[in-house]
């Protein structure tokens, strides 16, 4: 396995470091004055209970709400956009690797994240996604097309909606190439490269940027007694993958970004360059007789973010590759939980692109 726990370090939050001027809150106190600092940019710090920090997030939701409408899809992603900025200056004191506020969940991640601080201070969004990243790791995530659970690691990908991963498993029990060998690009919690184990894959490469993902699959690997068979590469795409392969697997983000990329989740977005590298990258590093398979959706087209499908810009203009199967699946529903008004799904599909190199 290409991997090594000393050479790659975890991407975790970053404490605020340093004095600085912090407003503090408490259960008592209306929470629209917090939100109003937080608003401008100022630090306020919760002093009594985790709840108090649930209370001054809800609040903020519920003004910006009120300038955003529900039913646009951009005007969603601006909303989150902002509460975000906002939330990140709303604070919680760490202390000695343990939450120092009341009725606080016990987050094992501190320990093993910040070994030698004894006081630090974290974003209150930051312990909620500490807590539910440790959570979804000790609980596991079962994966129904593999039949057992996964533990993803903290700040890695991992799904929640199955009918792409569905999509996949059907293709694959049809797929009658050698199996020597094969990449999953972008492996994030390892899905993808343990379905391919499943269907009889002999050895695989798995790249990602996230030093997390890595370091998530590796420990997965590790546990199932898998580790030979996948070596773990921290890289951008196929950028150093030296060896051709049969089957190159992608299930790259879904949404192009507006504008800079930067601070939006890579998992979920993706900027102009991504596929035009991706299909550069991948022509080089598969065999002639080889095939590429993207895991894919119509969403950003569905809600007007994107005129274009960009495999099919790929296949109209690239010159490199043809297509050999699109496979779709309309997806289901969504759970009667999610608060988010998603009445753009009765048009999503998910997709399956199955490539091979172009003759010509």
């Amino acid at each position: 396995m290409v991997y090594s726990d000393d050479s790659i370090e975890p991407s975790i939050p970053s404490p605020l470091i340093g004095e600085c001027d912090v407003l503090a809150v408490r259960r008592k106190d209306d929470p629209e004055y917090a939100v109003e600092a937080l608003l401008k940019g100022e630090h306020v710090l919760v002093q009594d209970f985790y709840s108090t920090g649930l209370t001054v997030l809800a609040a903020l939701k519920k003004y910006l709400r009120s300038n955003y409408s529900e039913n646009d899809f951009k005007a969603q992603r601006e909303f989150r956009n902002v509460y975000h900025q906002a939330s990140q200056h709303l604070l919680v004191l760490v202390t000695n690797q343990k939450l120092a506020i009341r009725k606080a969940p016990e987050i094992g991640w501190l320990s093993r994240f910040y070994p030698e601080n004894s006081n630090l201070l974290i974003s209150f969004p930051d312990v909620q996604g500490l807590n539910s990243a440790w959570q979804w790791y000790e609980k596991g995530i079962l994966i129904p097309s593999l039949g057992y659970k996964l533990h993803p690691f903290y700040g890695t990908y991992f799904p929640t909606r199955f009918d792409h991963i569905e999509l996949f498993d059907e293709w694959l029990k049809h797929y009658r190439g050698a199996k020597l060998s094969a990449i999953d690009v972008g492996v994030g919690s390892g899905v993808l490269s343990l379905q391919l184990l499943k269907h009889g894959f002999r050895h695989l490469v798995g790249t990602d940027t996230n030093p997390n993902a890595i370091i998530g699959v590796a420990e997965e690997l590790d546990r199932m007694g898998k580790s030979s068979k996948v070596d773990l590469i921290l890289t951008d795409l196929l950028s150093h993958c030296k060896e051709k392969t049969e089957l190159i697997v992608f299930n790259p983000p879904w949404i192009p970004a507006q504008g800079d990329i930067a601070g939006l989740d890579s998992a979920i977005y993706y900027d102009e360059t991504l596929f035009p590298r991706f299909f550069e990258q991948a022509y080089c590093n598969l065999e002639p007789d080889g095939h590429v398979v993207i895991l894919f959706s119509n969403l950003a087209i569905t809600t007007g973010v994107a005129k274009n499908n960009p495999v099919e810009v790929e296949l109209s203009t690239g010159g490199r590759f043809v297509k050999v199967k699109h496979l779709t699946r309309n997806v289901k529903e969504a759970s009667s939980k999610t608060k988010r008004n998603q009445v753009w799904r009765a048009t999503e599909q998910v997709e399956l692109w199955e490539l091979k190199k172009s003759e010509s």
